[in-house]
C-alpha cells in the first residue's frame, strides 16, 4: 500500500511540475509578441519593405524602390529608411523575397551595403538581384541562396515556406511564415490565373490547407481592390496582339514591362507566325530577355531575333520592335522614338504602336504626352482597356475574397497599395468576417504587436524617403528639394564683390552672371541696374563690413528685392565675396 502510495505522489509530483513547467511556458509565450513593422510600400506604389519580428529574431520580406515623381527634381531613385534594422542588426536572420519586380528587390544594393545577411529569393528573382547589385556598384559581398516554391528555411525561432503565387513575372512567391504564436500569411503580388503562359497559378490548394488552421495573420496584395470582378488571364491578350500584328500595314512597336515575360513570349511567338522580325531596345528589356532566355523562361523561336543593323533593310511590315517606356519615363526608348530622340528607330506613318500596359497612378500625364506625340508623327497608336492589349498582374476584387475566404485569418493587414487601397481593402476583409477591430490600416513605419488574441499599434520606427543616386545614399532634405524648384523656376544669379578685408572697402564694380533667369544680352538694363542695387547697399570705395557673412547678406537682399520689383522672380542668389 505504501508502494503504491509512493507511486501515487510521484506521478503527482510529475504532473505538477509538467503543469507548472506548462504555466511557465504559457507566461514566456504570453510574455512574447509578434511585431510586424512596415518600412515601405504602405500608401504607396512602390519601396515594398516589411519586418517580421518575434523576440530575438527578425525576417524582413522584400527590399523594393520607387521611382520619384516629377516633383522630385534631381532625385533619381528612393528607397525605404532602414535604420529600423540598422540599429537591430544583430536580430536580422535574412531577407524573403517574394518576387523579382524592382519595387521588391531595387533597394538590396543600398541595403546590403550595411547589413549582411542571407538574400533568398527563387531561381529568376536571384538572377535579377545578381544583376542589379552588380550595376548599381554594391560593394558587399552578397550571400544570394536559391529556394523554390514548396521549400522551407528556418530564421531562428521564424521559419518561412514559400508557395507559388501567378504574378506578371514567373517565379513569384508567396510566404508562410510559422511563429511560436501562430502562421502569418504575406500573399506577396498575386492573381488568380489559371492558366498562365510562363510559371505556375497561384497555389490555393496550401492556402485552403491553412484555412482548416487558425492563420495568426494575413497581409495581402490591395494594389487593384478597386475593381470588381476577376482579372483576365494573360492569354486572353494573345488573340488581340495577334490580330492587330497581322492586320497592320507597316511596322509594330509594342511598348510593355521588360519584366512582363509572359507578354514577351506571346510577342516573340506570334511574331514567328507571322514571319516578322523582332528587334529590342530599352536597356532593361534588353538586360531581361538576355537573362530569361539563358535561365530557360523565355524560349525565343529560331530566327526570330534580329539586329538593328538589319532595320533598314527589312520590309516595315516584317519588323516587330519591343520596347520600353509604357509609364512616359523621359529616358525611355518609347518617348525616345516619340521625342525624335531615339538613335535607330524612326517613327513614320504607318507604324502601329501597341501601350500593352496601363499607367502606373501617379504617370497619367506622362504617357498621355507620349501617346499624343506618337500620333503626331502619324503612328497608329493602340491603347487603353477596350484595346484589350493589357491585363495586369494582381488579383481583383473577388480574387482578394477567395484568398479572404481560403485562410480565414483571425488578423488582417492590407499590403502593398496606396492609402485608398489600403483602406478599401480593410473593408472587404471586414464584410468577409474578419472582426472590425481585428482589422489594422497600417502606415509605413507603425509597429503592430499581435497577441494571439489581441492586436495593438504600440508605436513608431524611422520610415520616411531616402534618396538614391548610383550607391550613395541620403535622406530626403526639402530644403534642397525647394532650391531645385526654385532654381528650374527663376534660375540662378551669382554676383561677385571684389572686398578689400583690411581696409573693409569694395574695390570696383559687381560682376553679375545669371543662368536660367534673364538673357544678360538681352536685358542688360536690368542688370545694370542689379548692380547700381548692389552698389547703394554695400557701397564702393569706403569702409563697409568687414564680416564678410554680412556683406554676402546685404548683396542678397538687394538683388532680391530689385529683380523681384522688376520682375515678379526670385532667382536664387549666391553672393561670392573674393578678397583682394
Amino acid at each position: 500500500m505504501s508502494e503504491i502510495n509512493t507511486q501515487t505522489n510521484s506521478t503527482h509530483g510529475r504532473k505538477s511540475s509538467r503543469s507548472s513547467s506548462r504555466r511557465r511556458g504559457a507566461r514566456r509565450k504570453a510574455a512574447r509578441k509578434l511585431r510586424v513593422v512596415p518600412l515601405g510600400g504602405l500608401g504607396e506604389i512602390g519601396k515594398n519593405m516589411m519586418a517580421v519580428e518575434y523576440g530575438d529574431d527578425i525576417v524582413v520580406i522584400d527590399a523594393g524602390l520607387m521611382f520619384p515623381s516629377e516633383d522630385l527634381l534631381g532625385v533619381d531613385l528612393l528607397v525605404p529608411d532602414f535604420t529600423y534594422l540598422l540599429e537591430n542588426r544583430e536580430k536580422v536572420r535574412g531577407v524573403v523575397i517574394t518576387h523579382g519586380h524592382e519595387d521588391h528587390i531595387g533597394a538590396l544594393p543600398y541595403l546590403l551595403q550595411s547589413l549582411h545577411v542571407p538574400v533568398y529569393a527563387s531561381k529568376l528573382s536571384a538572377r535579377l538581384i545578381s544583376a542589379g547589385v552588380k550595376q548599381r556598384g554594391a560593394k558587399s559581398k552578397l550571400d544570394l541562396r536559391e529556394v523554390n516554391a514548396g521549400e522551407r528555411i528556418n530564421l531562428g525561432s521564424l521559419s518561412v515556406e514559400f508557395f507559388a503565387v501567378c504574378h506578371s513575372i514567373p517565379d513569384a512567391m508567396g510566404l508562410i511564415i510559422n511563429t511560436p504564436l501562430g502562421t502569418v500569411v504575406h500573399t506577396g503580388d498575386f492573381k488568380l490565373d489559371h492558366t498562365p503562359v510562363i510559371g505556375q497559378p497561384t497555389d490555393l490548394h496550401s492556402l485552403a490547407l491553412l484555412g482548416t488552421q487558425q492563420v495568426l495573420l494575413l497581409m495581402s496584395d490591395s494594389t487593384y481592390v478597386e475593381l470588381p470582378g476577376y482579372t483576365p488571364s494573360e492569354r486572353t491578350v494573345a488573340e488581340s496582339l495577334e490580330r492587330i500584328i497581322s492586320d497592320a500595314p507597316g511596322r509594330v512597336i509594342i511598348a510593355t514591362f521588360s519584366s512582363l515575360l509572359g507578354r514577351i513570349q506571346q510577342v516573340l511567338d506570334i511574331a514567328a507566325k507571322s514571319d516578322r522580325k523582332v528587334l529590342i531596345t530599352g536597356r532593361s528589356m534588353e538586360n531581361i530577355v538576355k537573362v530569361a532566355s539563358d535561365a530557360g523562361y523565355l524560349r525565343i523561336p529560331p530566327k526570330t531575333l534580329g539586329k538593328y543593323e538589319q532595320i533598314h533593310n527589312l520590309p516595315h511590315d516584317k519588323v516587330v520592335i519591343l520596347t520600353t517606356g509604357t509609364q512616359g519615363e523621359p529616358t525611355s526608348a518609347l518617348v525616345r522614338m516619340a521625342n525624335r530622340e531615339h538613335p535607330q528607330v524612326r517613327i513614320v506613318s504607318g507604324d502601329t504602336v501597341i501601350m500593352s500596359a496601363t499607367p502606373i497612378p501617379g504617370n497619367d500625364e506622362l504617357v498621355s504626352r507620349t501617346i499624343d506625340n506618337l500620333f503626331r508623327l502619324g503612328a497608329n497608336v493602340v491603347y487603353g482597356f477596350q484595346s484589350r492589349v493589357h491585363v495586369h498582374g494582381h488579383g481583383s476584387q473577388e480574387e482578394l475574397k477567395t484568398i479572404l475566404n481560403l485562410v480565414r485569418p483571425r488578423f488582417f493587414v492590407p499590403v502593398h497599395g496606396e492609402y485608398r487601397h489600403l483602406s478599401r481593402h480593410a473593408k472587404l476583409a471586414q464584410q468577409m468576417g474578419v472582426a472590425r477591430e481585428d482589422v489594422f490600416v497600417l502606415n509605413n513605419g507603425d509597429v503592430l504587436e499581435l497577441t494571439e488574441s489581441v492586436g495593438k499599434v504600440v508605436g513608431r520606427v524611422s520610415a520616411g524617403d531616402i534618396v538614391a543616386s548610383g550607391p550613395m545614399m541620403g535622406p530626403l532634405d526639402p530644403n534642397m528639394l525647394r532650391d531645385r524648384r526654385l532654381l528650374s523656376r527663376d534660375g540662378v544669379v551669382v554676383v561677385t564683390l571684389p572686398f578689400v578685408p583690411k581696409k573693409g572697402t569694395l574695390m570696383g564694380e559687381p560682376a553679375i552672371v545669371s543662368k536660367g533667369f534673364v538673357d544678360t544680352r538681352g536685358d542688360g538694363d536690368i542688370m545694370r541696374g542689379a548692380q547700381e542695387a548692389v552698389m547703394s547697399a554695400v557701397g564702393q570705395g569706403r569702409r563697409t563690413a568687414k564680416d564678410r557673412a554680412a556683406l554676402e547678406s546685404q548683396a542678397r537682399e538687394a538683388l532680391a528685392k530689385y529683380f523681384f520689383a522688376k520682375t515678379h522672380r526670385r532667382p536664387v542668389i549666391i553672393p561670392v565675396v573674393t578678397g583682394i
